[in-house]
């Protein structure tokens, strides 16, 4: 009753400026106010002189708005840069996943505590089916300059290709000794692959994290590098360049790289 008087007396006044808007786009974004994933429209606006509730001249446009279907919270377009809790978590799993791998590739797959570690750390951000021939095999594809790694679908169970399971599972098991065959030596730090793979998953997510989680996913791949002794070249290679991707002064990386120590 009192929304309806206060609409009416708005109606009904004289003369104003009323924003007439119009829906132009919708989908999902994380409102603010709502402090959540919500449905948004996308609206534009008009200026109008009202006068006895009626528009009658135009007063020119306004900012666009992204204006939240929950609470109706109205929000300049940059909040669409923000990404919605799903991406989110699915941008941190995938950087997790990246580092994992870069990591393992440029230090070498020879040892076991290093392979389990960086099994480890993928299980752990959301990759609960990954093991070590998924890592392997991922390892030799990088290995065979294909340029791209295949990321979650590695772990699709139901990915088995021509020939069933049995033939998934043998080329699997080739895959992975040709992942082993990379040895100690792993692969150049500064390869185009491993930059680009590295540069696309930490770059797009580290404005969205505070200095602890970009701290953490750094931390998360020393552990991997340090898990059979002291860091290699081409492991502390990787993790400066990890440091770069989010953000993170060399300082404070060459700080936190120090702070992990092998445990033996």
């Amino acid at each position: 009753m009192v929304h309806a008087r206060a609409r009416r007396d708005r109606d009904l006044c004289v003369i104003g400026v009323r924003t007439l808007w119009r829906t132009v786009g919708d989908g999902e974004f994380f409102c603010p106010d709502c402090g959540g994933d919500r449905n948004y429209r996308r609206r534009t606006g008009r200026r109008r002189i009202v006068v006895l509730g009626l528009p009658v001249l135009p007063r020119g446009p306004v900012a666009p708005v992204v204006e939240c279907a929950a609470c109706g919270g109205r929000f300049g377009t940059e909040a669409l840069d923000h990404p919605t809790t799903t991406r989110f978590s699915a941008m941190l799993r995938d950087a997790v996943h990246t580092v994992a791998l870069a990591v393992l590739a440029a230090g070498g797959t020879d040892s076991p505590a290093v392979r389990q570690a960086a099994v480890g750390a993928v299980r752990a951000a959301g990759f609960p089916d990954c093991g070590e021939e998924q890592l392997l095999e991922l390892i030799a594809a990088l290995a065979a300059d294909t340029g791209r790694l295949p990321g979650a679908a590695a772990y699709d169970a139901g990915a088995t290709g021509p020939g069933g399971a049995a033939g998934a599972a043998g080329a699997a098991g080739a895959v992975g000794q040709a992942g082993r065959d990379i040895g100690r030596d792993g692969l150049d730090p500064c390869g185009t692959a491993l930059a680009i793979e590295l540069h696309e998953a930490l770059e797009p997510l580290a404005p969205h994290l505070a200095p602890t989680g970009r701290e953490s996913i750094l931390l998360q791949g020393a552990r991997i590098a340090v898990a059979d002794g002291p860091y290699r070249p081409a492991e502390r290679t990787v993790l400066e360049t990890v440091g770069r991707a989010l953000m993170i002064c060399p300082d404070d990386t060459a700080r936190l790289l120090a702070a992990i120590r092998a445990p033996f």
